[in-house]
This record gives C-alpha cells, sequence and structure tokens, in this order.
C-alpha cells in the first residue's frame, strides 16, 4: 500500500527531473557551440590547442570547459535514466528497479560532478546568464534526482 502511494510522487520528480536535464541539455549544447565558434583559448589572444591548457570558454573562466562538458553527460545519462525511469513507474515492480535505481544512480553521480564544477563556477564569480541558468539547474538537479533515488528505494524496501 505504501509503495503505491509513492508512485506519483516518483512520478513527479521524473518528470521534473526530465524538464530540467533537457533545458540542461539546451544550455550546454549552446555554450559547447559557441566555445567551438570562438575557439579554445586561454587568454586574450593566445590561441592554443585545447591539449595545451585547460578548456576555457570566452564567455567564462578555466572551469567552464570542464562544468559543461560534464553537464552534457549528466545530461544525457540523465535522460537515459528518465527512460528506464518511465518504464519502472510504468511497470511498478521489483523486476524494473534495479535497471532504474542504477540508471537514476549513475545520473546522480555525474550530476554531483557536474554541480561541483558549478560551484566552482559561482566561486570564481565570472560567468553570463545563461551558465548562472545552467548552474542553477545542477544544483537543485542534484537534490530532486537524490530525493527520486529514495522515492523509488523507499517504495521497494516497503513492498518486501
Amino acid at each position: 500500500m505504501a509503495g503505491e502511494q509513492m508512485k506519483p510522487v516518483a512520478g513527479a520528480l521524473l518528470f521534473l527531473n526530465f524538464c530540467m536535464y533537457a533545458i540542461i541539455l539546451g544550455i550546454g549544447g549552446w555554450a559547447m557551440n559557441r566555445a567551438i565558434d570562438h575557439g579554445f583559448v586561454i587568454g586574450p589572444g593566445l590561441n592554443l590547442p585545447a591539449h595545451f591548457s585547460p578548456i576555457y570558454f570566452p564567455m567564462g573562466n578555466a572551469s567552464t570547459g570542464f562544468f559543461v562538458m560534464f553537464s552534457l553527460i549528466a545530461g544525457v545519462v540523465g535522460i537515459a535514466s528518465v527512460i528506464s525511469g518511465l518504464n519502472h513507474i510504468r511497470c511498478w515492480a521489483a523486476d524494473s528497479l534495479s535497471a532504474a535505481l542504477a540508471a537514476a544512480s549513475i545520473a546522480w553521480t555525474l550530476t554531483l560532478l557536474a554541480a561541483g564544477f558549478a560551484i566552482k563556477e559561482i566561486v570564481l564569480h565570472y560567468r553570463n546568464a545563461r551558465l548562472r541558468t545552467m548552474e542553477a539547474f545542477m544544483i537543485i538537479l542534484s537534490a530532486t534526482q537524490l530525493f527520486y533515488i529514495f522515492a523509488i528505494y523507499g517504495a521497494a524496501s516497503r513492498r518486501i
């Protein structure tokens, strides 16, 4: 009974995570496209290949490249975890729980990694409005993805 009560909560969190991961992918794709168009630069006027230095985006700081790349990876894995989660919400059985938990846990760890770079971006202060939005979404996603994991795991542990 208690497991069935968690199904709408898990579904709502899954929908929220899908929307936020889609926004992350949109903003991250824009940032990566802009970095590719303007080149990877270390400082004013120094165009060096990316393997000589950490990637520096023209609209950010030295950690921006890592933040954008890990956010894109976390976004893609997050969307994959949403697909697995949809199957679990549809079935709501122990058979689909392990796949949903595994995908959600991997997406959460990658989201935490990207959120760590987001916090570093905040500490370094220099970034534009789109990157600030992306940072906020990554930090919020690290919490909502964890709540989703708790919701589906908590419902499963009550069924046993």
